[in-house]
């Protein structure tokens, strides 16, 4: 039977508490064209309007909160972020949940995809309303991944997540549940010094 699912209130969670070991430096300071790539990545999800922005920060979030403190964000601290992405996604789908009673639905997104732009996610919410369907998630380089949005039906499975998969592992369990947007850009992601010398030569 088809679903009926629509949401209408998502809070935006953005998750920047990864460690970034392999690169060596916070991703999430990285600079292009004078502009770090987490507040950049705020002001993509920003440019949605109208709805709740939650950071999760972890490793250097004292170098961080000084970029966010005039952003209108509500600002988590995950204690757990060692654990991998998962321990962000729980920490930000407790905190909307408790902070914005009226979400319906998340979004998660992270700051390691350059090429995200505000249609991406104006995209994401058509696609759910228009489908019903209770997720709709990105697809790229053969893989569902972010950014998503999650009904809030789906919040008890998000909660549950562990390691390093982040939603990625949920989203193959739920097959037919989870609508799906290609997202080419997504396919790069800072990882390292060679990935972030590509973004800012425009290759």
């Amino acid at each position: 039977m088809k679903e009926s699912i629509r949401i209408d209130h998502p809070v935006i969670i953005l998750l920047a508490a990864g460690e970034s070991r392999r690169l060596g430096r916070p991703k999430q300071l990285l600079v292009r064209d004078g502009e770090p790539l987490l507040t950049k990545t705020l002001h993509t999800a920003s440019g949605l309007g109208g709805h709740p922005v939650i950071v999760v920060l972890g490793a250097h979030a004292d170098r961080m909160i000084p970029l966010l403190e005039d952003k209108g964000v509500h600002i988590v601290r995950n204690a757990d972020w060692a654990e991998g992405m998962a321990s962000s996604v729980r920490c930000g789908v407790q905190a909307a949940t408790d902070n914005f009673p009226e979400a319906d639905g998340v979004i998660i997104i992270v700051c390691d995809q350059p090429g995200l732009e505000t249609q991406t996610l104006r995209g994401l919410i058509d696609l759910q309303r228009t489908t019903g369907r209770p997720v709709a998630a990105s697809s790229y380089a053969s893989r569902l991944g972010t950014p998503a949005i999650f009904h809030r039906s789906v919040f008890p499975e998000l909660l549950t997540l562990s390691g390093d998969q982040g939603a990625r592992q949920l989203l193959r369990q739920l097959g037919e549940r989870v609508a799906v947007q290609p997202f080419e850009a997504g396919a790069l992601d800072i990882d390292t010094e060679e990935d972030y010398q590509r973004w800012i030569s425009g290759s």
